[in-house]
């Protein structure tokens, strides 16, 4: 997948490492790792939490072509 790095030499002196290539390989790894073991493709397959988070924004009509909504309630009482 990337490149292995290999840890510091027994006699403890730490070598020099690009830290923006190292955060950038990291960084990559993770963002690899939570897409593979990510959302599950169907609700399905959810648990029950997550089934009653994806009801509640059914029934609020919140989806990706919605219009944006407001979060603050109506001053209108």
């Amino acid at each position: 997948m990337g490149k292995h790095i290999t840890p510091p030499p027994p006699s403890g002196r730490a070598e020099d490492v690009n830290l923006r290539e190292a955060l950038e390989e990291r960084y990559f790894q993770y963002a690899l790792s939570t897409i593979m073991g990510g959302p599950c493709p169907m609700p399905a397959m959810a648990e029950a939490v997550h089934r009653r988070i994806l009801y509640g924004m059914h029934i609020l009509r919140l989806d990706p072509g919605a219009a944006f909504k407001n979060a603050r309630k109506s001053s209108a009482t």
